[in-house]
């Protein structure tokens, strides 16, 4: 899985468990490319505390994925449904199946 694809995952499904500073400074840094320097500045911290920041951050994330697995999960159902939808003959089951991956 792509590093960003990732990163966007764990943010989505564990971005409201971060205080409202760790989510300004990772969506500014990861989501909207701005450099280092740029959110440094708007913050009034060093480039060096945005870089320590998005690190802890990406760890804070990880560890709620290890501890919980909601993205594994999510991935895996996600692979298994779309599975089921390409297995199947059933019209029924296929639309059951497209409902499924849309509510995830």
């Amino acid at each position: 899985m792509d590093k960003i694809y990732e990163r966007s995952l764990l943010f989505d499904f564990y971005g409201e468990l971060l205080t409202e500073h760790q989510k300004r400074i990772f969506e500014e840094v990861v989501f909207e490319d701005c450099s280092l320097a740029e959110v440094a500045e708007e913050h009034g911290i060093s480039r060096q505390g945005v870089h320590d920041m998005i690190r802890r951050t990406t760890k804070a994330l990880e560890r709620y994925e290890e501890k919980l697995g909601l993205v594994r999960k999510f991935l895996f159902l996600k692979e298994r449904v779309g599975e089921i939808m390409v297995l199947t003959d059933d019209e029924r089951v296929r639309q059951l199946s497209k409902e499924i991956l849309e509510e995830l």
